[in-house]
């Protein structure tokens, strides 16, 4: 540096800086470069997940398809047979939903037959599990014979059909109702047949396979429900759980309600009631037992049941039926058991009231003789048992009713 003028040290500076320029130039295409990597890495790993979520989706949409198909096949093999007014699908880009409008069915397997039809039924699943298929339904559903008016008509504000497996072997079915209600006939003259707030029926295996000796486990469910047409004890709201466990089936192909039980009969299989609850605001009732299938296709067992408000179970029993029966069968005639009763009020007004009064105050007595104190929800009850012989059930020994031969 000795020697050199200020001059030349500054025009030595000019001459390095182009230099320094030279050098930092292929830095700034660097700098670029990685800049336009950071766009176009994401973009491409974006447009390919993209292109296999595309694949993955009609992927699970033909497995979905083909399963809902695959369950269509099996009903139709049991004689069940579906049809759509139209078709669609959608559901891109999370899920797959199958879109059935003026969906009908055509039961041959049921004597006598009978069609039956909603507006819309939608199966979605989702493309993580294209083998659950969930069905929402869109009433009202009208079932009817062939070629007639509807004979029952039923609404609800949600109607929901879960189905998990592949077909022919289902893994877990469930039905969930909210509102549900069933009326015989069409109109303003329809009787109700059942009506509740809520109503829902699980079924699953829990043993065995669906094509060897399957143990199923089923519960049902319902809240404030009412069938008035059907008994007296089922006019005030009632709320119930029931769980049981059903034994001796060979397995689950598509077959008739009959030819199940029959081969329960054949493999002294069982229906176990592992426990039950039904309510009321004036009673209530819990039990569990079993029951078997005799050779007659009868049901025979034991519930062990423990009720609460037995004084307001008893007089809906319809012991005046009984009276009246009896008393007909004394004087000879064959009316009707009304009749009969209404013999004893000729004799003496309100004389029918006195007598049906006193058999149910005698057979509430006898009941709680018969039965051992216990507690439901701490509230004072009676144990008694529920005993089903070939089909007639006794509630200690008072006769309550007879149950139809499953086959």
């Amino acid at each position: 540096m000795a020697g050199e003028s200020p001059l030349s040290l500054m025009q030595a500076g000019r001459q390095r800086m182009p230099r320094r320029a030279g050098r930092a130039a292929p830095m700034a295409a660097s700098g670029g470069q990685r800049r336009l990597r950071a766009i176009v890495v994401p973009v491409a790993i974006l447009a390919a997940l993209a292109v296999g979520w595309c694949g993955l989706w009609y992927y699970a949409a033909s497995v979905a398809g083909r399963t809902l198909a695959g369950w269509v096949a099996r009903e139709a093999a049991a004689g069940r047979v579906y049809s759509c007014g139209s078709e669609g699908i959608s559901g891109f880009p999370f899920s797959i939903q199958v879109h059935c409008i003026e969906a009908a069915a055509a039961d041959n397997s049921n004597q006598p037959p009978f069609t039956a039809a909603a507006k819309e039924i939608t199966f979605t699943a989702q493309v993580y599990h294209p083998t659950v298929l969930v069905g929402d339904v869109t009433g009202p559903l009208t079932i009817a014979p062939p070629s007639q008016p509807p004979s029952l008509v039923a609404t609800w504000s949600l109607a929901r059909l879960t189905v998990s497996g592949l077909p022919p072997d289902p893994d877990a079915l469930s039905i969930t109702l909210e509102r549900p209600q069933l009326n015989h006939g069409d109109g303003a003259n329809a009787a109700t047949l059942f009506a509740a707030d809520a109503a829902g029926f699980q079924a699953r295996t829990i043993s065995g396979t669906a094509d060897n000796h399957p143990v199923i486990e089923a519960d049902l469910h319902f809240a404030s429900a009412t069938a008035p047409t059907l008994h007296p004890l089922l006019a005030a709201p009632l709320q119930g759980d029931i769980e049981v466990v059903l034994t001796g089936f060979k397995d689950l192909s598509p077959k008739s309600f009959a030819a199940r039980f029959r081969e329960m009969q054949a493999d002294g299989g069982s229906v176990e009631i592992k426990s039950f609850r039904i309510a009321r605001a004036d009673a209530i009732v819990v039990g569990a037992g079993r029951l078997t299938v005799n050779q007659s296709g009868r049901l025979d067992g034991v519930v062990q049941v423990a009720i609460y408000g037995l004084e307001n179970i008893v007089p809906q029993l319809g012991l005046d039926k009984l009276i009246g029966q009896g008393i007909e069968r004394l004087t000879g005639t064959n009316g009707s058991s009304a009749q009969g009763l209404s013999r004893l009020d000729q004799l003496l007004p309100g004389l029918s009231g006195v007598v049906s009064a006193g058999a149910n105050a005698s057979v509430i007595d006898d009941l709680k003789k018969m039965g051992q104190p216990t507690q439901i929800d701490g509230k004072p009850a009676i144990a008694l048992p529920l005993r089903v012989a070939d089909g007639a059930v006794y509630l200690g020994m008072i006769r309550l009713g007879q149950v139809p031969a499953l086959f």
